[in-house]
């Protein structure tokens, strides 16, 4: 029989820099779980990836256990490092305040194309062009 599940939380935390400090330590403690059981390993696993944030999905089961997965780097980050800009546009309609190439566009697409709700590559690089439009950057060939 599966586990019942009692919770599903999400988190943002700096690749391998994960610490029993907020928002980790804070989050698991409110769901009695042990920290250094999620802070080791994934510290372990994305060291690769250190100074970038990564989003993590953990999944809380009754016995106070857990499961966890990293998606890797958030949408919105890889259009900042791509466009070299430190943030999005306060009205994107009017403010532009980058450029990505369509190539740079499909490299996001495929990278991310396992946590998207999309069929093909082509889908995959609308949505995440819809994400930089509505940052402000804009799409170039």
């Amino acid at each position: 029989m599966a586990k019942k599940v009692i919770g599903n939380l999400k988190l943002r935390i700096p690749a391998g820099r994960a610490t029993a400090g907020p928002p980790v330590g804070s989050t698991l403690g409110q769901w009695g779980l042990n920290m250094m059981d999620f802070i080791n390993p994934f510290n372990e696993a994305t060291k690769d990836m250190m100074g970038k944030d990564v989003i993590v999905h953990l999944q809380v089961f009754e016995d106070r256990t857990f499961k966890w997965k990293s998606l890797g780097q958030p949408v919105d980050d890889m259009i900042r490092d791509r466009a070299g800009i430190q943030k999005g546009a306060g009205n994107s309609k009017t403010d532009k305040v980058g450029k990505i190439s369509k190539a740079q566009l499909q490299e996001i697409a495929e990278i991310k194309m396992e946590h998207l709700n999309a069929v093909s590559i082509e889908g995959a690089m609308k949505t995440i062009a819809g994400t930089a439009r509505s940052m402000g950057v804009e799409i170039t060939e």
